[in-house]
Parts: C-alpha cells; sequence; structure tokens
C-alpha cells in the first residue's frame, strides 16, 4: 500500500507514468531464493489482490495496468485480467529474465494467443502504440505478419 501511495502521489506531481506493472517475484531458480534469503513469490491470490489493489488506488492517475504474462502465466492472466487489468504488454521476441529465475511461461506469445487469453474472459484486445493511441492501420497489418508480429503490444478494453 506504501508503494502505491508513493506512485499516486508521484504521478499527481509529474503525470509522467502512462502505465504501471507489478511484477511477481518468480522464485524457483532466484539466487536471494536459493539462498534462502527470499521467501517464494506471491500466489496467484496474492497477485490478484495486488492488481485489484493497484487498479482501485491508481485509478485516475495510472489509467493502465499491465498484466505480466511470463510471470503470472495464462491463469493468472485472465484472473488479473478479471480484475480490471486493462494491459496485456506485447508478444515478446525474447524474454531471458523470468525465464532464468525459473518461470515456465514461455517467453513468446502470438497475436492470436494473447487474443485468446482476452476473449476467454470476456475482453476484446487490440493493438495500441507506446503511448496507448490507436495505431496506424499499416503497424496494425505489420504486426499481424510474420515480419512484424514480434513488435506488437495489445491493450483490452477497460472493465465498464
Amino acid at each position: 500500500m506504501a508503494h502505491l501511495r508513493t506512485l499516486a502521489r508521484l504521478q499527481d506531481e509529474t503525470g509522467g507514468f502512462t502505465e504501471f506493472v507489478p511484477l511477481p517475484f518468480v522464485h524457483q531458480n532466484a539466487p536471494i531464493y536459493l539462498a534462502g534469503i527470499a521467501r517464494p513469490g506471491p500466489t496467484v491470490q496474492q497477485n490478484r489482490a495486488v492488481h485489484a489493489v493497484a487498479r482501485l488506488m491508481l485509478h485516475g492517475r495510472i489509467d493502465n495496468i499491465q498484466a505480466s504474462w511470463v510471470k503470472l502465466t495464462g491463469a493468472g492472466t485472465r484472473a488479473v485480467l478479471r480484475g480490471g487489468v486493462n494491459d496485456l504488454g506485447g508478444t515478446l521476441m525474447v524474454e531471458t529474465i523470468s525465464r532464468m529465475a525459473g518461470s515456465q511461461n514461455g517467453s513468446m506469445k502470438t497475436i492470436a494467443e494473447l487474443e485468446d487469453i482476452a476473449a476467454t474472459v470476456g475482453r476484446p484486445a487490440r493493438q495500441r502504440t507506446t503511448e496507448y493511441g490507436v495505431p496506424a492501420t499499416e503497424r496494425v497489418s505489420t504486426a499481424r505478419s510474420d515480419d512484424g508480429r514480434h513488435a506488437l503490444t495489445l491493450s483490452v478494453t477497460p472493465l465498464q
């Protein structure tokens, strides 16, 4: 809560954040966990709580809360989408940090895979620009091509 209050205050002062990405600790291969210094990463319930509370506390300040599907798994990502998260992040080309820490969730998703995650919880996905604008038609076409699919980022429509 203190961290979220600090983020809210900083956003009030600067207006500089376009999104908040709660990154859960992946502990399995993390040196500080293996050394007995850190506890295991959060449970699904704890991840859901952090994402939901962030959505509530940052409402009107930071409009976009992003799910880290690499860390959350498909089921975890669906759970936070149900709780109001509105950004799936991107397809990624190569993700190594979470994988090295022990994540088993893959290092890349296709556009279709991300759209399926959103669709299974009734949340339509759309491509966006870095600053959450609507991309040019050419950019959307390129992203859906084999050459361009790695550069895609997606958002989901906010809950009403």
